[in-house]
């Protein structure tokens, strides 16, 4: 962790961006030359290409001179992303530790940032990825973000960890928080229905959604079986959640085991891509 800045605030989201910070820097320390160049799931990206995004997204913060979007590659669809590839495609002529000591002085300008900030700043409504919220609850969306990244990465290198801590908690409850919108929602569950999520692994998680009065909402467990139960590990649950792997290849591997109503099984497993 590094320290604070005399004259600010304690804001405890900054210290869980600190953690994943400095988790994604160690695991970017025990990459080899090889390993930059993987393909991760991201499409059109590596994984020098992941951790350059990340870059970009801090540096666009920071009020950093943008590069200029690039939008021809297949893989970008709207104004976003090609903003995000423009970030990217600039990186690209670095070698991966070029671009991990990058992330480390633009992440530690960007805490040193935060941690100068008055409380009432975190209060301040603005843009964010998930619409108009608080500055804090846009710093809880990036770390979740800089999860998801980093297990992009760890995908890609077959490096798993990180699944426990407060970064990690955070993002996982946000993802879960999602399922509720993509059980009514998505896969149009019918009135009365309820989905169980069961995932395993070392962060277990059990999550309980019953379909009320036209619509979904998280419940504190059932009086009796659920309509469909969707037993799946950690690392299943946030690829189908974050678009990085479609639903049916999950259940034609084996990667789901759905009990119940399959059908009603089926629909939620393939409509879970919320976050892509």
């Amino acid at each position: 962790m590094r320290g604070t800045v005399d004259g600010g605030t304690h804001e405890p989201i900054i210290d869980v961006l600190d953690e994943e910070w400095d988790a994604i820097g160690k695991l970017g320390d025990a990459l080899d030359d090889a390993e930059w160049e993987m393909p991760s799931e991201c499409p059109g990206w590596t994984v020098r290409d992941v951790l350059s995004h990340m870059v970009g997204t801090e540096r666009s913060l920071l009020g950093d001179p943008a590069p200029d979007p690039v939008s021809t590659a297949s893989h970008v669809h709207n104004e976003v992303g090609a903003r995000n590839e423009g970030w990217v495609a600039a990186l690209r002529g670095r070698r991966g530790p070029e671009v991990l000591a990058e992330f480390r002085e633009v992440t530690g300008r960007r805490l040193a940032e935060l941690r100068a900030w008055p409380a009432s700043r975190f209060e301040e409504v603005g843009p964010s990825p998930v619409g108009q919220v608080p500055y804090r609850e846009f710093m809880r969306v990036r770390v979740m973000d800089c999860w998801v990244h980093e297990q992009d990465i760890r995908v890609a290198t077959a490096r798993p960890g990180h699944r426990d801590g407060p970064a990690a908690d955070l993002a996982i409850d946000r993802l879960t928080s999602a399922m509720p919108f993509v059980v009514g929602r998505q896969a149009k569950a019918p009135e009365g229905s309820s989905v169980r999520f069961d995932l395993t692994g070392s962060n277990t998680r059990r999550l309980d959604v019953v379909v009320t009065e036209g619509r979904a909402a998280v419940v504190d467990g059932f009086e009796s079986d659920p309509t469909t139960e969707l037993r799946m590990d950690l690392d299943v649950f946030w690829r189908l959640a974050c678009g990085r792997v479609p639903g049916e290849a999950s259940r034609a591997a084996g990667l789901v085991e759905v009990r119940g109503d399959e059908d009603l099984g089926q629909r939620v497993v393939d409509s879970m891509a919320f976050m892509i």
